[in-house]
């Protein structure tokens, strides 16, 4: 099964009651896909997720994405392992830190 997942876009207030911008997109990995899990520092609320989300998201290859403010985890699902520095970058474009692999 392949799927592909956008990012939906928040409206009106840009945290919900537990501090997410998104519904919970699917992280579930496809056939083949590649699952990371990066450490990200600075993020404490949906709108730091969803930040870090839509950068991280831009990166070719990338088919999914999660981060978790209250944990900060970001899972990125890709069709292939990713780049450190392109991750780095995305990361530093939404304006956090990233610490490495979790």
């Amino acid at each position: 099964m392949t799927t592909e997942t956008q990012l939906p876009q928040a409206t009106g207030s840009c945290c919900s009651p537990d501090g997410s911008c998104h519904d919970g997109a699917n992280t579930e990995a496809t056939a083949g896909a590649v699952t990371t899990v990066y450490r990200v520092t600075g993020m404490t609320c949906g709108h730091c997720e969803g930040a870090v989300s839509a950068e991280i998201s831009g990166i070719e290859g990338v088919t999914s994405v999660k981060a978790v403010a209250s944990t900060g985890e970001v899972t990125v699902v890709s069709e292939a392992p990713l780049s450190e520095d392109a991750v780095r970058a995305a990361v530093d474009e939404a304006g956090y830190e990233l610490a490495g692999q979790a």
